[in-house]
């Protein structure tokens, strides 16, 4: 194999890398993006079972006052 096959072989592997390289990163912004999408629908539901809770919460401790009320 003279010089001129083996640089041939070596800039036709450095395309095959870059390409490659070029495609993971693609991947990778898309892989990101669905990632924060989904930790924002996660946060909005998150933050929407602990409004639910802080209001079971109060109408418990609300229904606790009335039955103390009732008792005395």
């Amino acid at each position: 194999m003279t010089i001129d096959e083996r640089l041939e072989r070596l800039t036709e592997r450095h395309e095959a890398l870059t390409q490659s390289m070029e495609l993971f990163q693609h991947d990778m912004a898309e892989m990101r993006a669905a990632a924060a999408e989904r930790d924002a629908k996660f946060n909005e539901r998150f933050s929407r079972i602990l409004d639910v809770v802080e209001t079971l919460a109060a109408t418990a401790q609300n229904h606790e006052h009335r039955l103390e009320r009732l008792e005395n």
